[in-house]
């Protein structure tokens, strides 16, 4: 399957505000498969539609053997909170402290086009909510702080 190109930090794309999925054709079947594919290559766990170029609310993930492939994802709920550090395909090099809820129950569209809500705790729902950021046009660098400069690292 042919990789997609992964949109890097200052790409104007990733500051898009995602347009909704009408319903999931096969152009958006394709897309999912394309982008997982994309995100496997790539060692990632998350992937936005706009991380590779198209401004449309898609997400795919992949944690602990779960597969989620999600049209127009929405939180519902929240719960609890922690830190984690998190990285992105997108801004690569640089890891950011996030403070996020831990638990959350997101709503959105599988891939057959059904309407699904999705429980997540940890990571799972850490991932989840970095990749609908991205669907706003929010990237991992907005959290940063320079005043205390002790909440993001450079990676090696």
């Amino acid at each position: 399957m042919d990789l997609l190109e992964i949109r890097k930090h200052p790409d104007k794309i990733l500051r898009k505000q995602c347009l909704p999925v009408d319903d999931i054709t096969g152009k958006e079947f394709r897309l999912f498969d394309r982008m997982f594919s994309t995100m496997k290559h790539f060692l990632g766990i998350g992937l936005a539609a706009p991380q590779v170029g198209i401004a449309k609310k898609l997400i795919v993930a992949e944690v602990d053997g779960k597969i989620i492939k999600l049209a127009n994802p929405e939180i519902l709920e929240t719960k609890g909170e922690g830190y984690m550090e998190e990285g992105c395909l997108s801004v690569p090099g640089l890891g950011v402290n996030i403070k996020r809820p831990f638990e959350i129950v997101v709503k959105g569209l599988n891939e057959k086009g059904k309407s699904v809500e999705i429980k997540a705790k940890g990571l799972l729902a850490r991932v989840l909510q970095h990749e609908i950021d991205h669907l706003k046009g929010r990237l991992i660098i907005d959290y940063m702080s320079f005043f205390e400069g002790t909440n993001f690292r450079f990676k090696k």
